[in-house]
């Protein structure tokens, strides 16, 4: 029983941290705050649009890897992010996504 109850603080950290780093101006593999939030619109449902010039701008500056790593996270879906979607969008700003994403 102890390791369930340090599983579960061990998320709570994990999810504190995040709201820390998020607050507090994120970088996340290699896109920042500005970055991040130019390709929200074209990650979020319903009605995703297509990533505009800064996003793909963004992106293309991004570790493609590290963004894959997030592929199967908690934490795309709890910012309203659809994974798929995210997953599409270096080919749709004809950049080469990672053979093993």
């Amino acid at each position: 029983m102890p390791m369930k109850g340090s599983k579960v603080l061990g998320m709570v950290v994990l999810g504190l941290l995040l709201i820390v780093e998020f607050a507090s101006g994120m970088n996340i593999c290699n896109m920042d705050d500005d970055g991040l939030t130019s390709c929200k619109p074209s990650v979020t449902q319903p009605n995703p649009v297509e990533p505009s010039a800064s996003c793909c701008e963004a992106l293309s500056g991004a570790d493609l890897q590290c963004l894959c790593s997030y592929r199967n996270s908690f934490v795309l879906p709890s910012l309203g992010i659809d994974p798929e979607l995210a997953l599409a969008l270096p080919t749709k700003c004809n950049l080469t996504s990672p053979s093993n994403c």
